[in-house]
């Protein structure tokens, strides 16, 4: 059994506690909010997992002192942007070395850094025993349904992986292992600006021809960028690639093609943030990809035309026709490249 604190209690934290919880594992999870814990103590967190009960055995603290000394496994569950400011909370109750496991997909904007990369800038070395990324196409409403799941676990350390795969995987909740912490990272991230892209066709009317092709090309895309920054091609065809693509683009409840949707039917970043509620990853990793792309000088189209809508301020038809209006191409000189 492992002593397990989860870091953030939205919908993806709360049913990775309750798969800890139903695997037996000490598992406590941690929110900034007092109210919050103690609904979840109560064993529901309705905001965000509406009409579930959750496991008597899942305890919630709003302590993160209390969070950070329960256990020797630490999984950072918090949106991007907050992972630096919780990472620098828990640094000051450190007294052991921990296995960090994050679960979070994004990129941070400007300094470029993945998720992985921001952990070791804000955790002194010598209180990282390792770092093991868990992504894949996982929604947390059909986790907590015990709906069958696929994931990865990726750490360049397999023994760590391995160690992540038995805490997590059950009978619903399958668990692969990788060593390419850079390929799973990047697909879990990228990912979601092709989602915004796939949700803006379907408000504008679009049918499957236009979301096909956002995701065949998205996918090409991705993995360009990928590749050039050190990952392995073939991740982009495993769970954290194409799998997370697929449901990212196609499920109504993924939070990023909703924001697309609303996107393509004429509302603002402003209005569509404010329905939601909730993080939008993909917006501002948008930001980040775009950032990259120039960097590596990899071409991204969908990612270009995407920032133009978000951050430029042209017109959702404006993007799809400038798309469409490319210099012609061979599709196998893509492929190719990245063998």
């Amino acid at each position: 059994m492992e002593k397990v604190s989860i870091f953030g209690a939205g919908s993806w934290g709360t049913a990775l506690g309750y798969v800890l919880a139903q695997n037996s594992q000490d598992i406590l999870i941690w929110t900034h909010r007092p109210d919050q814990a103690e609904e979840i103590n109560q064993h529901s967190n309705n905001k965000y997992l509406k009409n579930i009960r959750l496991p008597e055995k899942l305890v919630a603290t709003a302590d993160i002192t209390k969070a950070v000394i329960h256990a020797n496994v630490l999984v950072l569950a918090v949106p991007t942007k907050a992972i630096r400011e919780v990472c620098a909370s828990i640094r000051e109750s450190l007294d052991k070395k921990v296995l960090f496991v994050h679960v979070s997909k994004g990129i941070e904007p400007d300094s470029l850094k993945r998720i992985s990369e921001m952990i070791q800038e804000e955790i002194p070395e010598q209180w990282i025993e390792d770092i093991v990324v868990l992504s894949g196409p996982s929604h947390a409403e059909e986790v907590v349904l015990e709906q069958p799941t696929t994931v990865t676990a990726a750490c360049q350390n397999t023994a760590s992986a391995e160690r992540v795969q038995d805490m997590f995987m059950n009978q619903y909740f399958r668990v692969y292992t990788n060593t390419d912490v850079i390929g799973v990272e990047l697909g879990g991230a990228l990912k979601n600006i092709i989602a915004l892209a796939v949700g803006i066709t379907t408000g504008l009317g679009y049918g499957d021809n236009a979301k096909a092709a956002l995701m065949t090309r998205g996918l090409a895309e991705i993995a360009r960028l990928g590749v050039k920054m050190g990952a392995t091609p073939l991740t982009f065809s495993g769970l954290t690639g194409v799998g997370d693509l697929i449901v990212t683009c196609t499920s109504v409840h993924s939070r990023n093609w909703r924001a697309g949707n609303m996107l393509g039917k004429g509302k603002t970043i402003e209005e569509v943030l404010e329905e939601m509620g909730m993080v939008v990853e993909g917006i501002r990793t948008t930001k980040a990809a775009y950032q990259l792309a120039q960097k590596y000088n990899v071409p991204m189209p969908i990612t270009d035309a995407l920032y133009s809508v978000l951050f430029d301020g042209i017109t959702t038809e404006q993007a799809v026709n400038a798309l469409m209006a490319r210099n012609k191409k061979n599709e196998m000189e893509d492929l190719i490249n990245l063998l």
